[in-house]
């Protein structure tokens, strides 16, 4: 099957002119076609629109096929389609496609849609080859191994093909094709993932106003628009991506006057560059560095991503009291002042991210009004209220982040009168990570986390839902969390992964045994707290754990052996505690070194170098002050199968003082209690 393949872009080689009818010419010579050539033809046949070739029959010769002939002397097949219209080998299901696309293969003068994208094509296209197909419509060759060149600004022939679907992402342009500025009526075009820089010309809004509805940019070099325009008068514009550039100054707002909108929405994603204002009014008074209620008066917005930008205005109160938009993502900008209240019952809101900015005050109790609100991320801001408990009667809610603000107080559970009921059922991420939260955790606070028990799905992606017109995969949440000791940035999230991470607050007590329910918890973390007793037996049910870490509190006791039976732990932190006794012996545990274990003088037994009859001095609980860091090392890994349940993840790799820490067997310890 695999030289199949090989043999299905040879095969396109030989579309060439001299075969310029569909006439088979009869040979005097008999030539027997070549099986794995003819399997070869078969495949390209399902890729075409509506083949008439009836005489194209598996198990027959394919010498004889309609339009086809073989060579005499070279014994290759030959063929020509002159209605030929249509081909489609994008992301082979068999086996991607390699090699070059040969010029010879735009002498298919009748073909109006070629589709090559996500495969491993390699090589240089020049586009004044694309350019010579002039019923092409759509070409995508987005996703391969090949370096697309323009060529010449200037053409010798003017009749361009009327393209209406573009797709070279990451293809190694270094700027705009020109020839795209004779093309009308561009309604897709796909740009992103490149090298291109400088200006984006205003061509693109002025020649395609009223035809482009997807324009993605993202993920090149560009610096600015040009003539710096507050408004886009892109009137059938659904979704305008610009992440990842340079780009400083005005947000562009799109000017959308169709009524096709009533039937899908708006999706702006501006996140990662430099901007830092968007024109009040569109255009009448420029308020540098703000966000204003403007931006609300867009029908239809659906997604709104401004993260990684310069704002510092206040979060404008319609976004989220009028809950038009279904995904806001201010993240990492300098927004501040309170969050507002008066959020009303219409509220859509199924993703609010405004992580890493300095807003202050409480968490509106009206945020309860958005029932299909399902990730909450405001973690890294000055709030200071009590933990909310009131959240916990939201079942779509799945990712709560609340870390490095002033939450304080226990974590209670429901009122007597809703003592029954669900509470953060569909809870999937909890990470409360650095605040003040105080108390002892109760039994029952736990047994409430349903989705963490079974293995309910099988691991959809989050991403947004129910919204019309949206492309698949086009949007999905993103987050960055701390997992095995380090800062990860996971840009996909799988409903199957869970964990609880309640470290740096001032919990204390035992640790209640209805941990060992969560059978499907990835990650715990309860480090830098009081916590007392013994570490319970049936953490060793978590089967699934890969992280583990309750160093710096005041556990006491032997460490179960049940701890030794899990196989799937690559990260072990137990040290600066109480603990006494041998340690466990079992490959898993034996996997750790002193790191893991050190900071409990009554512990014994390998990987310690002390044994059951040595007598050690009392470990020195380390000062929890320090926040001096090693550096900064960014390392991304897409994994297909990370973590053991399957999720791609790029992995942003932030050595600072938490891993810091973990590394004190060749100094004097002085781990931090802040997680960054």
């Amino acid at each position: 099957m695999t030289s199949t393949l090989s043999e299905l872009l040879l095969i396109l080689v030989l579309l060439t002119f001299y075969c310029s009818t569909q006439t088979v010419a009869t040979t005097t010579i008999p030539v027997h076609c070549n099986p794995h050539q003819a399997e070869a033809l078969l495949h390209l046949k399902r890729s075409f629109l509506n083949p008439d070739l009836s005489s194209w029959i598996p198990s027959t010769d394919c010498c004889h096929w309609e339009g086809v002939t073989c060579d005499t002397s070279s014994g290759q097949l030959l063929f020509a389609l002159p209605s030929l219209e249509r081909i489609d080998l994008s992301s082979n299901q068999l086996n991607h496609l390699t090699g070059y696309i040969p010029k010879s293969f735009f002498d298919l003068r009748r073909l109006g849609v070629l589709w090559l994208e996500s495969n491993q094509l390699s090589g240089t296209l020049e586009l004044s080859l694309v350019w010579k197909l002039e019923r092409l419509k759509s070409l995508i060759l987005s996703n391969n191994m090949l370096s697309v060149i323009d060529g010449e600004d200037g053409y010798s022939f003017h009749c361009f093909p009327k393209i209406t679907q573009l797709g070279l992402s990451s293809c190694n342009l270094t700027k705009i094709p020109g020839a795209l500025i004779n093309i009308n009526g561009m309604f897709d075009l796909d740009l992103s993932n490149n090298k291109i820089s400088g200006v984006i010309p205003s061509w693109i809004w002025d020649i395609w106003k009223n035809s482009l509805s997807w324009l993605d940019l993202s993920n090149n070099m560009f610096t600015s628009l040009e003539n710096n325009p507050p408004v886009l008068p892109l009137h059938t514009l659904h979704s305008l991506n610009l992440r990842s550039n340079r780009l400083h100054g005005n947000i562009p707002i799109p000017l959308i006057t169709t009524t096709t909108t009533t039937r899908y929405h708006v999706f702006l994603d501006y996140s990662n560059n430099s901007f830092s204002s968007i024109m009040h009014d569109f255009g009448r008074n420029k308020i540098s560095g703000y966000v204003t209620s403007s931006i609300c008066a867009k029908p239809y917005l659906e997604i709104l991503d401004l993260s990684h930008n310069n704002f510092s205005s206040m979060v404008p109160s319609c976004l989220i009291q009028n809950g038009v938009v279904s995904m806001l993502k201010l993240r990492e900008n300098i927004f501040h002042g309170v969050l507002p209240k008066n959020i009303g019952e219409g509220c859509k809101l199924q993703t609010i991210d405004l992580n890493s900015n300095q807003i202050i005050g409480k968490l509106p109790r009206s945020l309860s009004k958005c029932k299909s609100l399902e990730v909450l991320d405001i973690g890294n801001n000055q709030i200071l209220d009590s933990f909310p408990t009131w959240l916990g009667n939201m079942s779509n809610l799945r990712v709560l982040i609340l870390r490095s603000n002033q939450f304080y107080g226990p974590l209670r559970l429901p009122t007597e009168s809703d003592a029954t009921s669900r509470y953060f059922s569909g809870l999937q991420i909890i990470y409360l990570a650095s605040n003040n939260l105080s108390g002892s955790l109760q039994t029952n606070w736990f047994e409430k986390l349903e989705t963490m028990m079974v293995n309910s799905d099988q691991g959809d992606v989050l991403s947004l839902q129910g919204v019309v017109g949206l492309k698949e995969s086009l949007y999905q949440n993103s987050m960055i969390i701390t997992f095995k000791g380090f800062d990860l940035t996971f840009t996909k999230i799988l409903t199957t992964f869970k964990m609880i991470d309640l470290s740096n607050n001032a919990f204390d007590g035992a640790l209640p045994k209805s941990i060992g329910k969560l059978t499907t918890l990835h990650g715990l973390n309860l480090s830098h707290n009081s916590f007392t007793g013994r570490i319970p037996s049936n953490i060793g049910k978590l089967a699934q754990l890969e992280s583990l870490d309750l160093s710096l509190n005041q556990l006491t006791g032997t460490i179960p052996q049940e701890l030794a039976s899990l196989t799937s732990l690559a990260i072990l932190n137990l040290s600066y505690n109480n603990l006494t006794g041998q340690i466990p012996q079992g490959p898993q545990l034996l996997s750790f070194g002193n790191i893991s274990f050190e900071g409990n003088a009554g512990l014994c037994g390998r990987p310690l170098s002390k044994q059951s009859n040595d007598s050690g001095k009392k470990a020195t609980r380390p000062s929890t002050s320090s926040r001096d860091s090693v550096g900064l090392i960014i390392l991304f890994v897409f994994v297909g199968s990370g973590f053991g349940i399957g999720f791609t993840v790029a992995v942003i790799l932030s050595v600072v003082s938490r891993a810091q820490r973990w590394n004190r067997n060749i100094s004097h310890p002085t781990p931090t209690n802040t997680v960054t």
